[in-house]
């Protein structure tokens, strides 16, 4: 297995033909971001030996939103970044493998977000997410704030669950894994597309069917190219909450054959949200939403469409699963990762 494996969907899937459009600021963004993230202590020393150093989330935020206003890319950027450093952090012993400590963690954080502070000596993950909360909270409804903190709720248990499962010693059922990997994978990051974009989606739009197969498939397809992404390093540390680690347990594959299981069900996943996509506007016309709705749910549902390409070119350019941190490459022996960084970069 190799990234070639990822950008092979490009060409079997129309919809991810099309390199993703980079937004004209992304280089500056960068060093405000490396700069924001090493001065709160999310990134501690040589950015480039770490894996969260290595990230550049800011180039998967100047990806999915091209045309963003930049103050607001850049908070998405550093929702990316302290997303992951919490994600590394709930991953990694000892909480890795505790349950009750990922319900503490996630409870100092919620509580400091409710207050507006954080606790006196407080770690930095929850000094910054109220330094983002402030930032993003303002301007947006109550059942926005209401949406997202459930999704951080959903993120919580999520969690918890694979922590129990990295202590028993049990690899995720097939059939349980797709809802377990979405509550894993920060459902709360979708929210942000709205802040982002200045707009607020209609709660009646996010009931119907229509809705939930976009977002749901949307976030399949970017948890299972992470799955493959990060499956040597996951692997290595005996981590079974991994989409190709879930079949070989399932059926006994090996590596190879689970990882080109993973890439079918990809290109069918994002059939299925285009599917769900073209009877949008039926929808929208059922909810007789009004045009502003309307405008705003459009904007939404455009920067989901194109956070699958987007994911997939920074993923061939971030570090963050390079060879050094774990990479697929290093599945196969002798065999160095191929540098995308210039296919990644097409406009």
């Amino acid at each position: 297995m190799d990234t070639s494996l990822l950008l092979s969907l490009t060409d079997r899937v129309a919809a991810l033909a099309a390199p993703s459009v980079m937004h004209p600021h992304a280089w500056p963004l960068g060093e405000r971001v490396d700069a924001w993230a090493r001065g709160r202590g999310l990134v501690l020393g040589d950015p480039d030996t770490s894996a969260l150093g290595r990230g550049r989330f800011e180039r998967l935020a100047a990806r999915v939103f091209p045309t963003g206003e930049l103050d607001r890319v850049e908070l998405f950027a550093r929702w990316l970044t302290w997303s992951f450093a919490l994600d590394d952090t709930l991953d990694d012993a000892p909480m890795g493998t505790s349950a009750t400590a990922v319900h503490g963690l996630y409870e100092d954080l919620l509580k400091a977000m409710r207050r507006g502070h954080a606790k006196p000596g407080a770690r930095p993950l929850e000094a910054v997410v109220v330094e983002l909360w402030r930032a993003t909270a303002p301007g947006m409804s109550r059942d926005w704030r209401r949406r997202f903190l459930q999704h951080m709720e959903e993120h919580r248990a999520g969690c918890a669950a694979e922590a129990v499962d990295r202590r028993m010693g049990v690899t995720p059922p097939l059939e349980g894994y797709p809802a377990l990997r979405r509550r894993a994978s920060g459902p709360f990051l979708f929210d942000l597309a709205e802040p982002v974009l200045g707009v607020e989606l209609p709660p009646r739009l996010l009931t119907t069917p229509a809705w939930k197969v976009l977002m749901e498939g949307t976030a399949d397809v970017l948890a299972w190219c992470n799955d493959l992404a990060s499956y040597a390093k996951e692997a290595a540390r005996g981590d079974v909450h991994n989409q190709v680690a879930v079949l070989e347990a399932a059926y006994g594959f090996d590596p190879p054959q689970a990882a080109g299981w993973v890439v079918d069900h990809i290109a069918h996943r994002v059939l299925d949200v285009q599917a769900a996509a073209r009877t949008m506007s039926e929808t929208l016309d059922l909810l007789r939403l009004s045009p502003e709705e309307r405008s705003a749910s459009a904007q939404v549902v455009r920067a989901l469409l194109d956070a699958p390409r987007a994911h997939l070119d920074w993923l061939a350019e971030s570090g963050r699963y390079s060879l050094e941190g774990g990479g697929l490459a290093a599945l196969v022996p002798g065999q160095r990762q191929p540098r995308l960084d210039a296919l990644a970069s097409l406009r």
